[in-house]
């Protein structure tokens, strides 16, 4: 079993592998069980101990012995339940109260509302938190301006980006400067014609943040990320009214 399915049950890879022996073997003493899980008898009580307080073994006493016992397979899925009901409850709360509070913690504006990103990394982090505030918001929308020189280098480190904003049902306005561009579900492009070249620049709207890409030397790309709601309310009104009269 995968570590990300232990941790969800609560359990360690010795614990699974213990709990796997006893239903291999029913009801059995420590020394049994220790035999057949390759794990020595101290370290098998113990963890038999803390297996027995997270619910999945019981043990039996038989004259002055105690046999340990697995429960049914079922309750793995009954503990994996639970979790998913605390985690929904946590998170809901999160939701509700923990981060509100800590939004108006945060000034205005200050040098911590502006961040600066480069390199392939930082250009995936920028566009997965594009996704992820926009996919938060009650209309999941953004708008982007972009050249044609940026298209080729803009998801080189992201490219699931258009299939996971399909997936979640993200709406992209886009006004392209100069010709191309890709066409997919949930987006909507107008053109800029243009002559010549275009120097290489993306920037998306997506409320209370701005994300402005571009290339340095040698198509390194680099990005600035204003979370600003008034900045980004200006640009995103600058975008509506040149999109209304293209």
């Amino acid at each position: 079993m995968d570590k990300e399915l232990l941790s969800l049950l609560e359990l360690s890879e010795r614990e699974y592998q213990l709990y796997r022996s006893l239903l291999t073997l029913g009801p059995a003493s420590i020394r049994d069980i220790a035999a057949h899980a390759g794990i020595n008898r101290g370290t098998t009580y113990e963890s038999l101990k803390l297996m027995q307080s997270k619910g999945v073994v019981s043990y039996l006493p038989k004259g002055k012995r105690r046999f340990f016992a697995a429960e049914d397979p079922e309750k793995l899925l009954q503990k994996a339940e639970e979790r998913r009901q605390l985690m929904n409850g946590l998170i809901g709360r999160l939701k509700a109260d923990v981060i509100p509070e800590l939004y108006h913690l945060k000034p205005e504006f200050s040098a911590g509302n502006v961040r600066f990103y480069e390199g392939d990394d930082g250009i995936e982090f920028v566009l997965k938190d594009i996704l992820a505030t926009v996919a938060r918001q009650p209309q999941r929308t953004y708008s982007v301006f972009s050249s044609k020189a940026i298209r080729h280098h803009l998801y080189r480190p992201f490219p699931n980006f258009t299939k996971q904003r399909v997936e979640k049902e993200i709406d992209v306005r886009v006004i392209a400067i100069g010709e191309g561009g890709e066409d997919a579900a949930y987006s909507e492009r107008k053109w800029i014609p243009t002559n010549g070249e275009v120097d290489a620049s993306y920037i998306a709207i997506y409320p209370p943040k701005v994300a402005m890409i571009s290339l340095a030397a040698s198509n390194y790309p680099v990005a600035v990320v204003i979370d600003s709601n008034e900045i980004a309310t200006a640009q995103l009104i600058i975008f509506n009214t040149l999109w209304r009269l293209l």
